[in-house]
């Protein structure tokens, strides 16, 4: 049996895994990914859509442009159907982006490709076996990989939580979509239908391209992989007709279950993005929150690689991300029985749509559904505390600084708005940058609105505020030990 080494194995080369990837080769640790496609060919175009704190994640890292310029912006926040804009939320990304994702996977892929990740294509996951200092992972065609800790990117059916032994509890479906990309023979009625069974929808990809389909099930079908068959049935059963659909490009079905890890760790296996929680794709969520997995979970898992941080430090991505999905779903489940057809269901919905479109339910509803109000519970105090840090437009004395570039290499910043020389970090140096900078105004945040600047603020490498202080740093040793390590010896 071949063996190879890494220190942390993703199983599952989706958005989520590419990601992890590329947040672990910037922290300089040596990463594989295991994808059973042989190549990074997505079967048609799949979920879409980037939420603007997805945007402002992947432009911490210097990336947005890439995807920025493939898609297109729109405002794409909702809830239950109801559109929600965010068009003077104070981010430099007051929107969304839609970019299907197979785009996504293709950009993420060419970014990680630079950051020279090895790949195993083409392979499965057959078992692994975990022991005090890392995991082998048997792979089909007699290879083994012998990692550090093993991370599960391989969707809602995950081998890897099952063979860990991960629970998954959460709600059974209620409902079942088929959605598809086909080629058709018949014209039919282009748009949205809504009727008794639900929400169907017809309409063509492109000019001249194939014919995008979302039908409502009569019945909650079985996990089974869709036919053709079962997408006609379903076709007549709505619109007395399958319109001679043929040649399909690809063919799944989708529910409302929603399930989600009892842990996001056991050992040194850990899971993230759908193989850690699964849900109706209501609002487009899905594969934002699992990007936004990776970037909590990289940073973390490279410091206790390279021995920064005591392993301990993993147990704040479950303490930190699974209320995040949890919050997920019970939004969509919320969405969903929204979407019911009943009348008295469609009164609910009204009557929603009424409220959304007041200022602060909006602000707060669109606030959630992009990401942009996501708060760690980092204990009391300042506001910005466990919160994402806004984009500031920074004055040095090199110049003006956009503050995002300071998270291009994935490294923690000491951001000092007073005068220099108060706050002293040489323990950590070798880990932290100290930039000082001038910022005049209040900080803006969605959801909570204006708060003052504080001093001083410790950005974790996700873009999370970790400590808030003032010019005596209180405070501020316990944080840089807790997030970072502990100090350097003199």
């Amino acid at each position: 049996m071949r063996m190879s080494e890494h220190a942390v194995v993703i199983v599952g080369g989706g958005p989520t895994g590419l990601m992890l990837a590329g947040e672990l080769a910037l922290a300089g640790v040596d990463v594989a990914i295991v994808e059973r496609r042989a190549s990074q060919d997505l079967a048609g175009s799949r979920a879409g859509g980037l939420h603007s704190r997805t945007i402002e994640v992947l432009d911490q890292r210097g990336i947005a442009d890439r995807f920025l310029s493939q898609g297109q912006v729109a405002q794409v926040a909702g809830f239950s159907l109801i559109p929600l804009d965010i068009s003077d939320f104070p981010t430099r990304h007051a929107y969304g982006l839609g970019l299907w994702q197979n785009h996504i996977e293709r950009i993420l892929a060419d970014w990680v490709g630079e950051l020279a990740v090895p790949i195993y294509r083409g392979r499965d996951v057959m078992g692994f076996a975990q022991d005090d200092t890392g995991v082998d992972v048997e792979l089909g065609g007699g290879q083994s990989l012998r990692a550090n800790y093993l991370v599960g990117c391989d969707g809602g059916r995950s081998l890897i939580r099952k063979a860990a032994g991960i629970e998954f509890p959460g709600w059974d479906p209620t409902t079942s979509n088929l959605i598809a990309e086909v080629e058709m023979a018949g014209e039919p009625e282009w748009g949205i239908r809504r009727d008794a069974l639900g929400l169907h929808s017809l309409s063509r990809l492109g000019d001249g391209g194939p014919v995008r389909v979302m039908v409502t099930e009569q019945h909650v079908a079985a996990t089974t992989e869709p036919t053709l068959r079962d997408l006609r049935e379903a076709l007549i059963a709505v619109y007395g007709t399958d319109y001679g659909i043929h040649s399909p490009t690809w063919i799944s079905r989708f529910t409302d279950k929603a399930r989600q890890a009892a842990a996001y760790r056991k050992g040194r296996v850990l899971l993230a993005g759908d193989a850690a929680h699964v849900h109706a794709p209501d609002g487009g969520q899905g594969l934002n929150t699992g990007v936004q997995d990776a970037v909590n979970l990289g940073w973390k898992l490279a410091q206790v690689v390279h021995r920064i941080s005591p392993e301990s430090l993993l147990d704040s991505y479950h303490a930190e991300r699974h209320p995040v999905a949890a919050r997920v779903l019970r939004n969509t489940m919320a969405s969903v029985a929204l979407r019911r057809p009943d009348d008295r269901t469609m009164a609910l919905r009204d009557t929603m749509a009424e409220l959304l479109g007041m200022d602060e339910p909006r602000r707060r509803f669109a606030a959630m559904m992009s990401g942009l109000d996501i708060h760690y519970d980092l204990g009391g105090g300042h506001p910005l505390l466990g919160r994402r840090m806004p984009d500031l437009d920074l004055v040095t004395d090199n110049g003006p600084l956009r503050l995002f570039t300071l998270l291009h290499d994935a490294r923690p910043v000491l951001l000092n708005l007073v005068e220099p020389g108060r706050l002293d970090i040489t323990p950590w140096m070798d880990r932290v940058k100290l930039i000082v900078a001038k910022y005049d105004g209040m900080l803006d945040l969605p959801a909570i609105g204006a708060v003052t600047a504080p001093a001083a603020l410790l950005i974790r490498p996700d873009g999370h505020v970790a400590w808030v202080g003032d010019r005596h740093a209180l405070g501020l040793p316990d944080a840089l030990t807790t997030w970072f390590g502990p100090p350097t010896a003199a």
